[in-house]
């Protein structure tokens, strides 16, 4: 069985920010207890570097700017970070330290809905709203063929 890694990031009372988490959390429950873990964080930190090295496989999860509803999904390739300090690092970064500071590289990638409102609240756009299921399903789908239990009906 594979160890399978989803972070949500973003920022949870900024309405469509939140996506990263929601989606997060959504997958913890559809995936509990099949070698997945799922953590939310408001920012990807160097931290994060120990418990990416020690997975085989990590999906990042956040909003960006761009049509609103659309979804996106990319590999992650492990790059240094351009900072040589930085409490803020992209997903590439991240897998760069878990490279360099534990000899380790998982397989991963970013799935991203463009938000339409980075507004303080905390309710989605409706087109994130509406597009959100269909990013849950992508990634538990990738999550089982990367080894883990089919999620429970």
């Amino acid at each position: 069985m594979s160890r399978v890694l989803i972070i949500g990031f973003g920022n949870p009372l900024r309405s469509d920010d939140s996506v990263g988490w929601r989606a997060a959390e959504e997958l913890e429950h559809k995936l509990s207890g099949r070698g997945v873990e799922v953590i939310t964080r408001h920012q990807l930190t160097p931290e994060l570097a120990d418990t990416v090295s020690r997975s085989t496989v990590v999906f990042f999860l956040d909003a960006r700017c761009g049509v609103p509803g659309t979804a996106t999904c990319s590999r992650v390739r492990p790059q240094a970070p351009t900072e040589a300090f930085s409490h803020q690092l992209s997903p590439a970064a991240v897998l760069g330290l878990a490279q360099e500071l534990y000899g380790q590289t998982p397989l991963a990638f970013t799935f991203s809905i463009f938000g339409e409102c980075f507004d303080a609240g905390e309710a989605l756009s409706p087109q994130v709203t509406k597009n959100l299921p269909d990013l849950v399903a992508r990634v538990a789908a990738m999550a089982c063929a990367s080894g883990i239990d089919s999620p429970s009906r």
